[in-house]
């Protein structure tokens, strides 16, 4: 039952009621008056401002989610472990996108903003996944450098149905952990399963090489893992701060105020 009527109600019942007897009347008051006076300030409230303290968010996405898209500049701010919350972010498994999601101009927001950050700059990736940005949804941006061009493409629902291959091992390094690289096995090749953004049909790929090194990093991000976990070793990279510094300087990768709020 919405709060407007519920009060509503009760002030027409409080001003039926004095209309009875006089005797009658004192002890309603008496009762009562207290219960209206704080009852009144509900009503008007209510009226004047609507059920808006009561509506849930429409459409699709979480109410955090779609404030995080929206509100977002277009290179997104990337998390990163050093930060408590940002590393339990991280760390949070990814859920799958609906179809209504995937159709959504919220998610065509969201790829675009995905793709502006992995490309600028000031991130330089060849890869990055929504956990990164602090959402926990299951849609990464990963450039093919296996393609002509080597295009970023978006993936919703990504993830590796299949390794194949021998072992090996190679250097890698992620926008989230700062200032490290480290060693890690991965599978020479893959199978990757995602929904077409188009057609909404599940689609799947075999990759070998290098980009399936990076679809491995991308889709254990989306699984809450990192690449230190797999690690065989990690040091220090030199270059970091000082491919950053310049960045760093104009506050490129400064945490925005509203996102420390939740």
């Amino acid at each position: 039952m919405h709060l407007r009527a519920s009060a509503a109600r009760f002030f027409l019942i409080f001003v039926s009621c004095m209309k009875t007897s006089s005797s009658l009347r004192t002890l309603l008051l008496a009762v009562a008056l207290p219960l209206v006076a704080a009852v009144i300030p509900v009503l008007v409230l209510t009226l004047s401002s609507g059920d808006a303290p009561l509506r849930k968010a429409r459409g699709p996405f979480s109410a955090w989610e779609r404030t995080l898209i929206e509100q977002s500049d277009s290179v997104m701010y990337v998390c990163v472990v050093t930060d408590p919350k940002d590393s339990l972010e991280l760390r949070t498994p990814s859920r799958d996108l609906t179809d209504k999601e995937i159709r959504s101009e919220l998610y065509a927001t969201l790829a675009a903003k995905l793709l502006a950050t992995v490309r600028s700059p000031q991130q330089g990736g060849v890869g990055i996944a929504a956990p990164q940005v602090g959402l926990a949804i299951r849609v990464a941006a990963i450039q093919r450098l296996d393609q002509p061009g080597e295009p970023f493409v978006v993936y919703p629902n990504i993830r590796v149905l299949e390794h194949l291959g021998d072992t090996v091992r190679g250097p890698e390094g992620c926008l989230s952990i700062p200032g490290k690289r480290g060693v890690v096995p991965r599978s020479e090749g893959v199978v990757i399963g995602w929904t077409d953004p188009e057609t909404l049909e599940p689609r799947t790929e075999e990759l070998h090489g290098y980009v399936a090194i990076i679809f491995q990093h991308e889709t254990d991000h989306l699984d809450g893992i990192l690449y230190t976990d797999r690690a065989e070793s990690v040091s220090d990279d030199p270059d970091w701060d000082a491919e950053r510094a310049p960045y760093a300087m104009q506050g490129a990768y400064v945490k925005p105020a509203w996102r420390c709020t939740r």
